[in-house]
């Protein structure tokens, strides 16, 4: 083990964990004010909800040892036999112990991100309930197979440095299906009622999350070394083209560059350039973050003007567009001069990791989106899955939490 990669993976793991009430603070100031509250506390309360499943079980099914490529077996059940001293096979520098916390990180933002689809009417303990069984047969399978070095997608030569697919279009598809289950807001036809109700704290969120995705990106090296610092320049400057190019888009179709706009830009940039992040060049992290900005305002503008998919905080448009453009991506700009450990991808002579990329893709998010469909099914049988009309008028900070965040 190294001092220098287990002090920069801890710095990272810390980063990461910012990411969650980065995104709460991102999410509460796009919706109304009276569900703001409720929408941190939606947030924090999957993080503890997910350290723990992913302590018992989660990081068992995902990075134990692999049952025909489709799922991990239960013998780190309860992290059992990893002590301190204890070194994993994934990162050969660090302690198991300090991999699985890192790791954590991710599991417990990825289903945080799914709330911006219903915001504003799930009901809270319907959200713990979904979560648990998300957490469990949505995204630890997919960990699994993309993760792991016994996962059908790995030995299928798929990569993702830092969870494009794992994170980003598994969430993404996720939301789609649970914008269609759940159903839209009460009065979603008046949508100029559906304001942020604190544009200071989306782009306090925005800042946040961008500071914490150097972790999350940077940190997927598991080491401090080249890899780490090319991530942490892809990352960067990824999502300052996708926030210049989604700017330009809403000054030409809208007249005016929103700061909100400005703002959801640039996480469109972070979330496309995350698989990538580890195995680009400069010029290509600036051609991802670019397309990503133009692509993911395109298909947010389609959705509002032409469908009834009440996907409150854009989180399809963001996270599963942005996710399946940058794995695809990956596949075309990925060089092992950047990093020898990946593969070239299309642009550099191989065009079977961009097959690859597309087949991950496509499984990930047919998973996602069916499986999410059928768990959110099933716990509309045993538990409404969305407030009442009369306390989602007075909103879920009173009806589901008793507090508000402006008295």
């Amino acid at each position: 083990m190294a001092a220098g990669d287990i002090a920069w993976v801890s710095i990272a793991t810390g980063l990461v964990m910012l990411m969650t009430p980065a995104l709460g603070f991102f999410y509460a100031g796009l919706v109304r004010k009276k569900n703001l509250v409720s929408t941190l506390a939606q947030c924090m309360a999957i993080f503890a909800v997910v350290s723990l499943i992913w302590t018992l079980w989660g990081y068992s099914l995902s990075f134990g040892t692999s049952v025909n490529g489709v799922i991990g077996d239960l013998s780190l059940f309860d992290l059992n036999s990893i002590e301190p001293t204890t070194v994993g096979r994934y990162a050969p520098y660090i302690p198991e112990l300090l991999y699985f916390a890192f790791e954590l990180m991710f599991a417990a933002i990825t289903p945080a991100l799914i709330i911006g689809a219903f915001a504003e009417r799930i009901k809270f303990s319907s959200l713990l309930v979904f979560t648990v069984l998300w957490s469990t047969f949505i995204y630890s399978p997919i960990a699994h197979w993309v993760w792991n070095t016994g996962g059908w997608l790995h030995s299928l030569g798929a990569i993702d440095f830092a969870g494009g697919v794992v994170v980003h279009v598994a969430a993404g598809l996720s939301a789609l299906a649970a914008a269609l289950v759940v159903g839209r807001r009460k009065d979603f036809e008046k949508r100029r009622e559906f304001k942020p109700s604190n544009v200071p704290y989306v782009l306090l969120g925005t800042a946040l999350l961008w500071f914490g995705w150097f972790g999350f990106n940077g940190g997927s090296a598991l080491a401090a070394n080249e890899w780490a610092v090319s991530a942490i320049v892809a990352t960067t400057l990824s999502a300052a083209a996708a926030m210049v190019s989604w700017m330009i888009v809403d000054w030409v179709m809208k007249g005016k560059p929103s700061a909100v706009g400005i703002a959801v830009g640039s996480v469109c940039g972070l979330v496309a350039i995350t698989p990538a992040s580890g195995y680009v060049a400069v010029p290509a992290a600036i051609i991802i973050g670019l397309v990503a900005g133009v692509v993911s305002n395109l298909v947010s503008n389609w959705r509002i003007a032409r469908t009834k998919v009440d996907d409150a905080l854009d989180v399809f448009a963001c996270h599963g567009v942005g996710g399946i453009w940058g794995s695809i991506a990956t596949g075309l700009f990925a060089s092992k001069q950047i990093n020898s450990t990946g593969n070239d991808g299309l642009f550099y002579g191989n065009p079977n990791l961009l097959v690859s990329q597309l087949i991950a893709v496509a499984a990930v998010g047919a998973f996602a989106f069916f499986g999410s469909y059928a768990l959110l099914r099933l716990i509309k049988i045993f538990s409404p899955l969305r407030v009442n009309p009369e306390e989602e008028e007075v909103g879920l900070d009173l009806s589901q939490h008793g507090e508000e965040a402006y008295s």
